[in-house]
């Protein structure tokens, strides 16, 4: 290696092992934090749990953390050894000769690179809904489902991601200096696209969404979209339970076409008020313009990655550092595998927005249905049947965690309903 390649390669390789370290560091203290507080169940929480039910949450907790670190030290091991082996780089060299070298055939050999790294996670993919969910009651799912899943997500990664990443390479060919702004504009149209195509043609081949029954929970949801002034192209219920007994609420599509989707173990796990207030929570995010401004940041960070992109492309030692030759779509996989051990150490950032958000849109919720009470139960109930972490430590929860604790988004609740001041 030449010295800049010498450079890039221990640059690439200490920011691998320091977020390998740290997160094993914040792994173990979280571990030690949650069995801290595992012989008996905390004051805070015996309103919520039984002592049988919160054991089998501590047990959950560490047995997901074990999991973790197990898959991150595999997977950083092969990432390490892929990179600085030279293997990736041979891999790579050997189907873009048989795709070729034209914008399409550079995007299916990043395609087919990507598919078979991840082959290499499939197994822990497995392990989880199988082994790990399985032993925790959690999973619904059978193997034809799954299967069923990790194909119709390749088809489907092909079909919008290899026309999408053709496209962009040829802008940089078409475009010159301005690629990265050119590339950035495909992806911020294709995103807004994918917002309203994805809900009617994505997902419904993976679940099944049908309108909320007549009767007295979708009335009292209707009325209170009404009065929040949320307009909604209708109320669906989702088969979650197809895959997992996990439940959650989300809304699809954009504008006046968007939809409230809940999940049917949502429907059986909570009351219709609690429902009620969950679903006040999701529009507090709307009518308090959360979702354009992550969306907009969402974007902004899109441009920040491209700038950085082009700045690594004309850099003749990065690609040549891990193997491989000229070219951008090799500076493509590349930033694509290492850009998260940068990313990783803005994740307190990006919790810490999100976690105002949480707290403004329960503020949101609780004007809305009348009182506190309603969010508090459903957030005490969702937190058992998920068989939540109660006790995290703060510094793996300002990492990992983009929701407050429990006990936080109680006491902001509560404040909030007091007329105190909000976080």
């Amino acid at each position: 290696m030449s010295d800049p390649d010498t450079i890039f390669a221990l640059v690439a390789l200490g920011l691998i092992l320091l977020r390998y370290c740290f997160e094993l560091w914040l792994d173990g203290v979280n571990a030690a934090h949650v069995r801290k507080h595992a012989a008996e169940v905390p004051v805070p929480f015996r309103e919520i749990m039984d002592e049988e039910t919160y054991r089998k949450s501590v047990r959950y907790t560490l047995a997901k953390a074990r999991f973790g670190t197990f898959s991150d030290t595999y997977s950083t091991a092969v990432l390490c050894i892929l990179l600085f082996s030279g293997w990736l780089a041979s891999l790579y060299g050997l189907v873009a000769d048989s795709t070729g070298q034209s914008p399409w055939g550079l995007a299916i050999a990043l395609w087919a690179v990507v598919l078979l790294l991840s082959l290499l996670s499939l197994p822990f993919s497995w392990w989880s809904q199988f082994r790990l969910e399985e032993r925790f009651g959690f999973n619904n799912s059978t193997q034809r489902t799954w299967g069923s899943d990790q194909a119709k997500g390749v088809l489907l990664s092909f079909a919008i991601g290899v026309p999408l990443l053709a496209l962009i390479l040829w802008l940089v060919e078409a475009t010159g200096d301005t690629w990265w702004l050119c590339a950035w504009g495909v992806v911020v149209i294709f995103r807004l696209l994918m917002s309203v195509l994805a809900p009617i043609f994505i997902l419904p081949l993976f679940n099944k969404f049908t309108p909320l029954p007549d009767g007295g929970l979708k009335e009292r949801l209707d009325a209170l979209a009404k009065r929040t002034g949320f307009v909604n192209a209708g109320i669906q219920v989702m088969d979650g339970s197809k895959r997992s007994k996990h439940s959650t609420a989300f809304f699809t599509g954009l504008g006046k076409g968007r939809k409230i989707a809940l999940f049917d173990t949502l429907v059986e796990q909570l009351s219709e008020a609690e429902l009620e207030a969950v679903l006040a929570h999701e529009i507090g995010h709307f009518k308090l313009k959360h979702v354009p401004k992550m969306i907009a940041w969402s974007f902004v960070t899109t441009l920040i990655g491209f700038w950085a992109l082009s700045l690594l492309a004309g850099q003749a030692g990065f690609a040549g550092a891990f193997g491989f030759g000229a070219g951008i779509a090799p500076v493509f996989l590349l930033f694509g595998l290492l850009a998260g051990t940068v990313t990783f150490w803005l994740s307190p950032l990006s919790s810490l927005w999100s976690r105002k958000f949480e707290y403004q849109a329960d503020a949101f919720a609780a004007e809305a249905v009348g009182g506190s009470e309603p969010m508090i139960t459903a957030l005490r109930k969702l937190h058992r049947e998920n068989l939540s972490n109660l006790t995290p430590h703060p510094w793996y929860s300002g990492f990992h965690y983009d929701h407050p604790a429990l006990l936080e988004r109680e006491a902001a609740l509560n404040t909030a309903e007091t007329g105190g001041e909000k976080p």
